[in-house]
Order: C-alpha cells, then structure tokens, then sequence
C-alpha cells in the first residue's frame, strides 16, 4: 500500500521534484541516477556489497570500513552510495578507487529503487547512521537482500517523533536484518520501538576507530603549546588575539597554526605579521620554537602528526560556516580540544566528547579564551580533560572490527 501510495505521489510531483534537485545544484546525470538510470559494470558473477552515507560525515565515518572490507574481501564488488552532492564529491574523491561503483542514492519509490537494485543486484547493504525509507526496506526484504543499519544513532527529537508513531516505525524497522547501534543510549531507543531484540546490538562509534599517525619528525617546544589547526578565513584573527591575551599571562606559551588551504599562507602571515609576534614558517626547516612565538605550519601531511606537540589543540572551520573538522586527530593524541560554534559536520562526535568532557564547543572567541585559560592555568582540570579523552576511545572503538565480522558471517552464508 506504502509503495503504492508513494508511486503515485512520486509521479504527479516529479517535475516539481526535478526542478528542486536542479535549484539545488543536482546535474541532470545526478537525478537521472537517482531514477535509477544509470550504466554499471558488470557484477553478474561476484558477491556485492553496497555502503549508504548520505552526506559528508556519513561517508567519512564508512571510509576506513570501506577500505577495510576491500582489504579483507578482495573478491567482493563495492557500490558506494550518497544522497547529496557534497557526500558524492567526497565519496569520490575518497573511495574512487576503492569501490567498484558510486552513484547517488535512489528515489523512494518502488520504480526507481527496482530499477536501482536490478542493476546491481546487492547481497548485503549496509546503510549508515539512520536511514529508514518505507519502500527500501520493504523491497530489499521481499528480494532477499541482507539490509543493516550501522552506526546507527537516534536524536531525542527524531527518537521522541518515532515514538508517538511506533505503530508505524515498527514494521518498518523489522525489515532490517540487523540494527547496529553507536551507544546503549541508542540501543535503548531502538528496542523500545520494537526492533528485534536478536538483531538489534550495539556496535560503538565508527568515527573512534582511529590510531595516531606514526609521528616522524621532532619539534623542540621551550613551553606549552597552543596548536590552531585547519583555520578558515576569518579565523586566524580570532586565534592571533586569544593568543595574545593568554601570552600576557603564560609567557612560556608558543602558537602553531596551521591553515587548512596553503593557498592563504600569505594571507596569514600577513595577519601574523601585524600582530607583532616573531614568527616562522615550518616549510624553512624550523624544528624548534625556541626563538619564535609562532609558527606557520605550511607543509603537507604534517598536520595529523603536530598534535602530539600540543597542549591545546582549537579546531578551525567552527568560527564561521565551515561546519569544522574531525577534532579526534587531536584527542588521539591525548590533547584537549577546543571548536567554534559551527561544528555541524562531526556533531555526533562533539555531543559525544562534550559529554564526557573531553573537548569543548564555544560560543564565541571569549569563552575560547576562559576554556584556554582554564586548561593552562588548572592542572587538575587539564588532566581530568585527557583522561576524559581516553576514556572515550576506550568506550567507543572496536566498531570496525564489528561490522567486518558480519559482514564474514553473512558473505558465508
């Protein structure tokens, strides 16, 4: 009745619905794909296994489990899915060669996800985070196709609009093979809904699953260390004056900052340049800090690594619209962490290490400079702070190694 319904409403909207994806940026091949009009390689004769992320965090979380299941399978096909363009950008830039295929997401209806499914024709499909369509669950059932959920996280709000709709949600849910959760938290939730108590486990965090780079070079500190990692524009500003109100009161402390585009090193320098501080550049050989008060980190691929020469790590794109970056490259490393308000693109890790008081979210470059001030000038509650941090890894790695697991059980099957 649900397929039925959706069909009809897809076909009488469908030019509206074209011309929405168009206004927001979809090409005429991305919509197409989305219909399920698209050309495949040949998958007749192998094992497939499909990974949904609809968005940027989504496929970031799935990346090294993606990796991994073409490393522990090497015999399997890999389809890799998003449901935006941006989640496409970095799939591709990411997995492109890694996965067999990747393609967006088909439209919710029985036309375009039977279309979909016959062209690549998937034993296991694994979708991240929450991702419930009506239709899609109930078609990869009656196909027989092996569909989970991993990573799989229930907001209070959404948790609290399926509650008051169980009765609908329910029947939904239990066309899933299995339900894979972050936390018990959401394990509670989603057994509450009625999910099968048998298939309904808890499986932590995919974004934990992280070890710290292998750190192949040495920096001489001559003091603690306030490390601005990935800053954006506008935010080398705000860093420079936090730092020069904390360097009036903690003389020993140095700045590395680091912008996320080496295209603006001449914008930062100049700004560095204006504040007064002496200054260096990382890419002139300089491995000590003794006779600077900043450095610029304007090298490739060191930036992972410099944390471990860090006391505090701020991680930029969170003072403006960037949505900022994975603050786990720091807390890896034992360091805590400090963002903007804009954290949207790794917002289940922030409410995570919020939580448990590993890092912190501030709303404005003065409470930057209380938590900063705080975390030099309070030894307990420094240390209280990294051992939060690895509390959290602690609780929340081994998801990986979860999830390739059943993905053994059930290829076997």
């Amino acid at each position: 009745m649900i397929g039925f319904v959706s069909e009809i409403i897809y076909r009488l909207i469908y030019p509206l619905l074209v011309w929405l994806h168009k206004n927001s940026g979809y090409s005429d091949d991305a919509i197409m794909r989305k219909q399920g009009k698209f050309e495949t390689p040949d998958f007749s004769d192998k094992q497939v296994v499909m990974f949904h992320g609809v968005s940027v965090g989504e496929i970031n979380a799935i990346e090294k489990l993606i990796k991994k299941a073409r490393e522990t399978f090497p015999d399997i096909k890999i389809v890799v899915t998003t449901g935006t363009n941006t989640g496409q950008e970095i799939a591709q830039k990411k997995l492109g060669d890694v996965a067999d295929l990747i393609t967006y997401f088909p439209f919710d209806t029985p036309s375009c996800e039977n279309r979909f499914l016959d062209k690549i024709n998937p034993n296991i499909i694994l979708m991240a985070e929450t991702e419930i369509w009506p239709n899609w669950g109930e078609i990869c059932k009656n196909r027989g196709i092996k569909l989970f959920i991993i990573n799989g996280r229930i907001s209070d709000r959404t948790y609290n609009s399926y509650k008051n709709l169980k009765f609908f949600f329910k029947p939904l849910l239990n066309n899933y093979s299995g339900i894979f959760t972050q936390s018990s938290e959401d394990l509670e939730k989603f057994l509450s809904l009625g999910t099968n108590p048998e298939t309904t486990k808890r499986m932590n965090n995919l974004k934990f699953d992280i070890t710290a780079p292998e750190v192949d070079f040495q920096i001489e500190k001559f003091g603690r260390v306030l490390l601005a990692a990935s800053t954006h524009t506008g935010e080398d500003e705000i860093v420079i004056d936090v730092y020069q109100r904390l360097k009036s009161k903690y003389k020993d402390l140095k700045l590395i900052i680091a912008p996320r585009h080496l295209t603006r090193k001449e914008d930062v320098e100049l700004i560095v340049g204006e504040s007064g501080f002496t200054y260096d550049f990382r890419s002139n050989g300089v491995d000590s800090l003794e006779n600077i008060d900043i450095l610029i980190l304007d090298t490739m691929g060191e930036l992972g690594k410099m944390f471990a020469f860090s006391d505090i790590a701020f991680i930029g794109g969170s003072f403006n619209k960037t949505g900022g970056h994975n603050p786990l490259e720091a807390i890896i490393f034992e360091k805590p962490v400090i963002s903007g308000p804009s954290v949207s693109n790794f917002k289940d890790i922030y409410a995570i290490i919020q939580n448990a008081g590993a890092g912190f979210v501030v709303k404005n470059p003065s409470e930057f400079e209380q938590i900063a001030n705080k975390l030099l000038s309070n030894k307990s509650f420094y240390h209280d702070t990294v051992n939060a941090g690895k509390d959290v890894f602690k609780s929340q790695q081994g998801a990986l190694e979860f999830v390739i697991k059943e993905l053994e059980k059930n290829l076997k099957a």
